[in-house]
C-alpha cells in the first residue's frame, strides 16, 4: 500500500487529532494525521501571549501524561500547553504529517472510501475524521464597518497591548476571552470598555474545590445536550491570575468601564442595548445557583469541606451599571480598537460530503455523520459537555475509534457457504 492509500485519515493536529492517533493506534488502525500548519497551531499563533488554561493541570489533560514540573492545580501557559500536546504526540508516535492542508474530501465515484484532495497531492482513505475542532471560523458580528475607521480584530489575532493602536478600546464579549483582555489592557494603562452580554458565571473556587471539580460530582461534565437556548452560551470563567471567579463588579471597580450588549453603529456612534443589568443578574443567579447546588451535595454526602459564607457577598453595584451607558461617539470616547471576543463557527466546506446540512453544520450522533465512513471529533456537545476538553475528547475518540474497528470487523467478514436445499 502507497503512503497516500491510508485506510483512516484524520484531518488536524490538534488535541482531537493526538487523542484519535492514540486510539488508532491502540487499535492496530493504520493511519495518519495531516496538520496544514504545526502540531496544536492553534495555541501556538491563534491565542494571546498571556493565555492560561481555564481548567487546573490535575484537570485538563490527557490520561496518559501529566504536565511535567507543575503544580496540579495550576493553570498552565499556552506555551507549556504546546509542549504538552507534542510530547504526547511523541509518545503514542503520532504519523502526523505537518505542513499539509486538506482541501477537499470526495467520495470515490466507484468503489468505497473517499479521495482528499492536498497541498502534498491526492490521498485515499476508507475513513476521514475531521478532527478540526470548534474554533475554525473566528466570528465578528457585522455591526461597524470597516469605514469607522477603527481597528478591528478577533480576539483570536490579538497577541497584547502593543499591538493595537494607542487609544480606549471596547473589548465585546463577556466570557473567558473578553474578561481576560479587557484586565490585561486596563492594567497595561488603556482606558477598557467591556460589553457585557448574556452569561454563565460559575465559582473558581468554592469551599476548597475548583469549579472542575464540582461539575464532575454534580454530574454536569456528563450532561449529553445542553439546556434549551444554552447550546452556545457565554461561560465566564479564568484561570488567570492564579484562577479566580470572575466577577463585573470587580471589574468596574479596577476601572473597567462595562456596557451591555453592543447593538449598532451610525455616524460615528456605538449603541449599547439596555440589558447590562439583566445580564449581570442573570450571571450572578447562575452563580448562586450552583453555590446552593454545591452545598446540598456536601451536606448529602456528609463531607468536611470548610464554609464560605463570603463567597454570597457581592460588592457594591457599579455606577455604569445602576446609570448605562447606551452610546459612545468614538472620537469623544478615544476608542481607536475593538476587540471582538464573539467566538467561533464551524468550517467544513472542504467536506463535499452528505455530512453537513444546509447551514455548513455537521449532521452525527456522537460524531458518527450521516456519510458512512467520515467522523467528527473536538466539537462542543460532541457527547457531552466535556467534549471540547483534552480528557472530553480523549474519550470521544476513542468511542470513535471503537466504532471504526467494528465496521472493519463487518467488511471483513468473508460469508459462509451453504448448500441449497431443493
Amino acid at each position: 500500500m502507497s503512503d497516500r492509500d491510508v485506510e483512516v485519515l484524520v484531518v488536524g493536529g490538534g488535541q482531537a487529532g493526538i487523542a484519535m492517533s492514540e486510539h488508532l493506534t491502540a487499535s492496530g488502525v493504520s493511519h495518519v494525521v495531516l496538520e496544514r500548519h504545526r502540531t496544536a497551531e492553534r495555541w501556538r499563533s491563534e491565542r494571546w501571549d498571556s493565555l492560561v488554561a481555564n481548567g487546573p493541570a490535575w484537570h485538563d489533560r490527557f490520561p496518559g501524561l501529566e504536565f511535567p514540573d507543575t503544580d496540579p492545580d495550576a493553570f498552565v501557559t499556552k506555551q507549556q500547553f504546546v509542549d504538552y500536546l507534542v510530547a504526547y504526540a511523541k509518545k503514542y508516535n503520532a504519523p502526523i504529517r505537518e505542513g499539509v492542508e486538506v482541501k477537499s474530501v470526495t467520495k470515490h465515484d466507484s468503489g468505497a472510501g473517499f479521495i482528499v484532495d492536498t497541498s502534498d497531492g491526492v490521498y485515499n482513505a476508507r475513513y476521514v475524521v475531521a478532527a478540526t475542532g470548534p474554533f475554525q471560523k473566528p466570528l465578528i458580528p457585522a455591526v461597524i464597518p470597516d469605514s469607522a475607521g477603527l481597528t478591528q480584530i478577533h480576539s483570536s489575532s490579538y497577541r497584547n497591548p502593543d499591538q493595537l493602536p494607542t487609544g480606549a478600546v471596547l473589548v465585546v464579549g463577556a466570557g473567558s476571552s473578553g474578561v481576560q483582555i479587557a484586565d490585561e489592557l486596563r492594567k497595561a494603562g488603556r482606558t477598557v470598555y467591556l460589553s457585557v452580554g448574556a452569561h454563565d458565571r460559575p465559582p473558581r473556587r468554592y469551599r476548597g474545590r475548583d469549579n472542575v471539580w464540582w461539575l464532575g460530582v454534580l454530574g454536569k461534565w456528563e450532561l449529553s445536550t445542553p439546556p434549551a437556548g444554552a447550546e452556545h452560551v457565554t461561560i465566564a470563567v479564568s484561570g488567570a491570575n492564579g484562577g479566580r471567579t470572575v466577577d463585573f463588579r470587580n471589574l468596574a471597580a479596577s476601572g473597567i468601564t462595562l456596557v451591555g450588549l453592543t447593538d449598532s453603529f451610525k455616524d460615528g456612534v456605538i449603541h449599547f442595548r439596555n440589558d447590562l443589568a439583566d445580564n449581570i443578574a442573570k450571571g450572578d443567579a447562575n452563580y448562586l445557583s450552583v453555590l446552593d447546588e454545591a452545598d446540598e451535595f456536601i451536606a448529602r454526602n456528609g463531607l468536611d469541606l470548610p464554609e464560605e459564607p463570603e463567597a454570597r457577598v457581592f460588592g457594591p453595584t457599579p455606577e455604569c451599571v445602576l446609570n448605562p451607558i447606551l452610546e459612545l461617539d468614538i472620537a469623544q470616547s478615544g476608542i481607536t480598537s475593538i476587540i471582538w471576543a464573539t467566538g467561533f463557527s464551524v468550517d467544513y466546506s472542504w467536506l463535499q460530503v452528505d455530512a453537513v446540512d444546509s447551514q455548513g453544520k455537521p449532521r452525527h450522533q456522537r460524531g458518527v455523520s450521516t456519510e458512512p465512513g467520515v467522523y467528527f471529533l473536538g466539537l462542543a456537545w460532541l457527547s457531552r459537555r466535556g467534549s471540547p476538553f483534552l480528557w472530553g475528547v480523549w474519550h470521544d475518540a476513542k468511542y470513535i475509534a471503537d466504532h471504526i474497528a467494528i465496521q472493519r470487523g463487518y467488511l471483513a467478514y468473508q460469508g459462509q457457504a451453504r448448500a441449497i436445499i431443493q
